[in-house]
Formats: structure tokens, C-alpha cells, sequence
């Protein structure tokens, strides 16, 4: 089962991982190969990305052996078929990769030490079973940042119902995973302006990573750490509990999500 640790605030779980980071990082450079690291968008992950930025600024470190690979993105309907939301779209993944992560990191380091711009991946709607082909290709995913959907347990976009081998593939959105994307994204205006499907990484994909952490930040996130805790493997109907099947998994929460934990 995975170990949960308890934080303040999400903050501190922004400056635990950011510092985890970028030694597994280094070490990677040190041994001559690259570092693969899973990520997520949304509000979760945005202290680490901040916390990660600021290290760089004072302390620049090399990117270059970076390999970035994103679990999802949205997907529109177009006359020739489900194909990438805009990356001008403030909600879209490829925006969000780009404004959140790879301007915010490179922003400080001088050009040799930058993530490349080809080094951030996302599953191709047109052929979604060759990401995890590609993934393997790379060594495998080194390191997965993992995060919850609160109210159905979604992670990626895998929706309760998940089986355990699902890989790399469309799925259509429930309509509560897109009532927690737009809480997350105000962007959308209104629930009819969320996309009704995404291409995303499976449970299995995710398995697959060396290591992991999930973390729940916030009062809205627990139900799902709850959920989370009460169970000792992968449950198809809460997907969060993905993090139960790595040796070493790690459950990072602050104490809005922790409440009555201790």
C-alpha cells in the first residue's frame, strides 16, 4: 500500500517534490541517460511547477535530458474527426505544458540547459495505442506525478470503470469529471463548453512508471483521499487508488484534504 505523508498547505508539497525532482534529475544526468517524468495540468501540480521555477532561477540546472510526457488532453469535434483542442484555449493541456511548464522552467536557464520544446509529449488522438510504445522506447516513465478527480476519483482521464489493463486511448468524459474540470478551469464558462472527450494515458501506462505520488490538495479532495486510504489495491471504481500498485507510492496531502487524519 502506498504511505501517506501530510503537509500544511500545498506549498510545502510543492517544495518537497520540486527538491525530490530535481536530485533525480541530476542524478539521471550524472549517469548519462535521460529522465522521463509524467505530469498532469490543473491546479495540483501548479506549486511544484512554481516551486521547480524559482530552484532554476537561483540555481540553474540542466533540462536538456528531460522527456515530458503529458496524460491527456482534450478533445474537439471536427469535420474530419476528435482532434486536439486549441493550444490558445487557457484549459487546454498543450497550453498549460507550454505556459506552465516548459516557459516557466527554461525562463532562467541559458539556452544549453533548456527543456526542449520537442521533449514535452502528448498521446496522438489519430494513432493514442503508440504512446505507450513510445513511453517504453524511452526508457519508461522514471517518475509520475499523479492527481484525483474529487468527486469521482478520476486520474488522466480514466473515469470510475477503468479496468486495470486500459492503455493509452479516447475516452468519452463523464459529465462529473467534467464538472471537476470546470471547477478547476473557470475558463469554460459553463458545463456545455467542457470537451465531451479527451485522449489520455491508461492505468496501465501509469503502472508502468518507476515511481509515483499522488497528491490531494484542498477540502474538495477528501472524499477521494479517503477513498484512497480505505483501499489496499487498484479499485476500477475509484482510479486514484492507481498509486496502491507501486512498491514505493507515495500519497502527498495538505491538512484541507487531511481533515480528522491527525
Amino acid at each position: 500500500m502506498a504511505t501517506l505523508h501530510l503537509f500544511e498547505n500545498p506549498e510545502e508539497i510543492g517544495l518537497h517534490l520540486a527538491d525530490r525532482l530535481l536530485r533525480d534529475i541530476q542524478r539521471a544526468r550524472e549517469s548519462g541517460r535521460r529522465f522521463v517524468l509524467g505530469c498532469p495540468t490543473g491546479r495540483t501540480p501548479r506549486p511544484t511547477y512554481e516551486t521547480l521555477a524559482r530552484r532554476l532561477s537561483r540555481e540553474p540546472q540542466d533540462l536538456s535530458h528531460v522527456v515530458v510526457v503529458m496524460m491527456d488532453e482534450y478533445l474537439v469535434e471536427q469535420s474530419s474527426g476528435l482532434e486536439y483542442a486549441s493550444d490558445r484555449m487557457p484549459w487546454s493541456c498543450h497550453y498549460i505544458a507550454r505556459a506552465e511548464i516548459l516557459d516557466q522552467l527554461n525562463r532562467s536557464l541559458p539556452e544549453e540547459f533548456r527543456l526542449p520544446q520537442n521533449s514535452i509529449w502528448f498521446p496522438d488522438p489519430s494513432h493514442p495505442e503508440a504512446y505507450d510504445a513510445r513511453i517504453a522506447s524511452a526508457g519508461g516513465i522514471d517518475f509520475f506525478i499523479l492527481a484525483s478527480g474529487a468527486s469521482d476519483g478520476h486520474v488522466a482521464f480514466n473515469p470510475p470503470g477503468s479496468p486495470r489493463d486500459s492503455r493509452t486511448r479516447i475516452v468519452a468524459l463523464s459529465e462529473q469529471t467534467r464538472r471537476d474540470n470546470l471547477q478547476t478551469f473557470p475558463a469554460f464558462g459553463a458545463l456545455d463548453s467542457v470537451p465531451r472527450h479527451g485522449v489520455s494515458v491508461g492505468i496501465t501506462t501509469i503502472m508502468a512508471a518507476r515511481n509515483a505520488v499522488m497528491v490531494l490538495t484542498g477540502e474538495s479532495k477528501r472524499e477521494s483521499l479517503s477513498r484512497i486510504l480505505k483501499a489496499e489495491r487498484y479499485d476500477p471504481q475509484w482510479p486514484a487508488t492507481v498509486i496502491h500498485e507501486f512498491i514505493s507510492g507515495e500519497i502527498l496531502a495538505d491538512r484541507a484534504a487531511g481533515v480528522g487524519l491527525g
